[in-house]
C-alpha cells in the first residue's frame, strides 16, 4: 500500500474513495449484484429491476449510474447487466463471491465515526465489535470476511511454513479454519483442529463440508481466554489473532499457544506487523485504530514486540519466514526446544 500523494487531488479523492465504497456496499446490501447474475448474460431492465428490488426507480437509476461509472455494471439506456469483474466478485452465485468482506466494514463503521472519542478516552465508543454481534448475519460477514482475506494467501502460508513432515496443528482462533483446511489439502498425513468461540462453528463446518476434509479438520469450541488448550500439536498457527488483545493478554496467549507445543514444534504467528520505530507500514497502522475503535485494548504489534512474547514463552530461534504476503502482514515463527 503506496503512500497517497498529499496534495489537493489527493485529498479529493480520499473523500471520493468512501463515496465509491459505500455505493458498492449498497448495491451489495440491496442485492443488486446477485438480482442481476441472471446466467444468460443479458441485461435486465431497470424498471424490472427496481420492482424485484423494491427500490424506487430514480433512487436506483442513481445508484446505477454511479455504479456504471466505477466500471461494476454495464448500461445501455434503460436496461443494466454486470461487468465480468462484478459477477466474478459481488454475485452470491459466484464461488469467489468477496461480498462478505465489504459488508463487514460497513458493519464496522459506526465504531469508526467514534475514532475521535477513541483517541480521547483510549476506549472504544460502541458498545460491541461485529465480532461479538448477535446477528447471524453480521458475524457470517465477519467470519467470511476474515474467509475471503486469508484464502488468497494461505496457499503462500502453507508454503512458506514447511509442513510436509508434521501431524497435527492447532489453528488457534482459526474462526472458519480457512488455513487449516489450506495446511490439510495440501500435506496429506496432517491433522488440524480449529480452536475458537462457537459462533464461528456453524460457518467452519459449511467451508469444510465445500472442501470434503471433515476427516483431517476438526472444530473445537471454546474460549481461549477461559479454557485449557487442547494439547499436545507439532505446530500451532496463530493468524490475524493477538492484535484483538492488550499486550498483557497477547502476551498471555502466545504463552498459552507454547504451552500446547510438543518438543520440537514451533509456533507461527501471522499479523499485520508495525516497524519497531512505529513509522508504518500504512496497512499496519491504520488496522491499529480499528483495534482502537472496535476492541477493548487491542493494537497492531511490533516485530519486536512480538518476539518478546515468544521468548518469554519459552521459544527460541526466532525469525521471520519469507512468503509472498500483503504489504506489513508477515509470519513470525518460534520453536520450542
Amino acid at each position: 500500500m503506496n503512500k497517497p500523494q498529499w496534495n489537493h487531488q489527493g485529498f479529493m479523492e480520499l473523500t471520493r474513495s468512501f463515496w465509491s465504497l459505500r455505493a458498492v456496499q449498497s448495491g451489495l446490501e440491496l442485492g443488486l449484484f446477485t438480482a442481476l447474475d441472471r446466467g444468460d448474460g443479458l441485461k435486465t431492465k431497470l424498471e424490472d429491476l427496481a420492482k424485484s428490488l423494491g427500490a424506487e426507480l430514480r433512487g436506483l437509476g442513481m445508484l446505477v449510474t454511479a455504479l456504471t461509472a466505477l466500471g461494476l455494471l454495464l448500461r445501455d439506456g434503460q436496461e443494466v447487466g454486470l461487468t465480468l469483474e462484478a459477477a466474478q466478485y459481488l454475485s452470491e452465485k459466484s464461488p469467489e463471491y468477496y461480498g462478505h468482506a465489504l459488508l463487514h466494514q460497513s458493519h464496522i463503521m459506526p465504531a469508526w465515526l467514534g475514532l475521535a472519542q477513541a483517541v480521547k478516552t483510549g476506549q472504544r465508543v460502541v458498545q460491541a465489535s461485529a465480532a461479538e454481534t448477535t446477528s447471524d448475519k453480521t458475524r457470517e460477514d465477519f467470519l467470511m470476511a476474515m474467509y475471503n482475506s486469508a484464502r488468497y494467501q494461505a496457499a503462500a502460508v502453507a508454503e512458506a511454513l514447511e509442513l510436509g513432515s508434521r501431524e497435527s496443528l492447532l489453528d488457534l482462533g482459526g474462526g472458519p479454519g480457512t488455513y487449516a483446511l489450506e495446511f490439510c489439502l495440501r500435506n496429506k498425513n496432517l491433522s488440524a483442529v480449529i480452536f475458537d468461540l462457537p459462533g464461528s462453528e456453524p460457518v467452519a463446518n459449511k467451508v469444510m463440508a465445500k472442501m470434503g476434509l471433515a476427516d483431517r479438520v476438526k472444530f473445537l469450541a471454546g474460549d481461549y481466554h477461559q479454557e485449557a488448550l487442547p494439547k499436545p500439536f507439532e505446530v500451532v498457527f496463530i493468524s490475524q489473532v493477538i492484535h484483538q488483545e492488550s499486550p498483557q493478554g497477547a502476551a498471555a496467549l502466545v504463552a498459552k499457544a507454547a504451552e500446547t507445543l510438543k518438543k520440537g514444534g514451533f509456533l507461527a504467528i501471522q499479523e499485520l506487523y508495525l516497524d519497531d520505530d512505529l513509522t508504518g507500514p500504512i496497512m499496519p497502522a491504520l488496522f491499529s485504530l480499528n483495534m482502537l475503535v472496535n476492541t477493548m485494548g487491542g493494537q497492531a504489534y511490533t516485530f519486536g514486540q512480538v518476539e518478546a512474547f515468544m521468548k518469554n514463552a519459552g521459544l527460541s530461534d526466532i525469525h521471520r519466514i519469507p512468503a509472498q504476503l500483503p504489504p506489513g502482514c508477515a509470519i513470525l515463527v518460534g520453536h520450542k526446544a
